[in-house]
């Protein structure tokens, strides 16, 4: 298995190296899979499946649940989007491989 070279530190064995990576990864799924799970919840269950319930709320005029499909779903997509680049860049330096 070929690790990152920047991921080699000096004065760790080759061990604690993989160890590293393979927290490095770990954090990076899991980091990931939250922000999908959200996704998940808000352009499927929250947009499609709560549509009716949302629907019989007013909001700026309309119902509330034809607003979160055609808007509200998009809108947390893009603030995923920034979740993630700060949450990796945060990652990255904790271990220490940033750009």
């Amino acid at each position: 298995m070929r690790t990152n070279p920047r991921m080699h530190r000096g004065g760790l064995s080759d061990e604690d190296n993989r160890a590293a990576l393979r927290a490095y990864w770990k954090r990076n799924l899991h980091f990931t899979l939250v922000l999908l799970s959200i996704w998940f919840l808000a352009g499927y269950v929250v947009a499609i499946l709560l549509a009716p319930t949302l629907s019989q709320v007013d909001f700026l005029g309309g119902p509330l649940g034809f607003w979160f499909a055609q808007n509200g779903a998009i809108y947390v997509f893009w603030l995923l989007i920034f979740v993630y680049a700060i949450g990796m860049n945060r990652i990255d330096r904790e271990f220490d491989v940033e750009e």
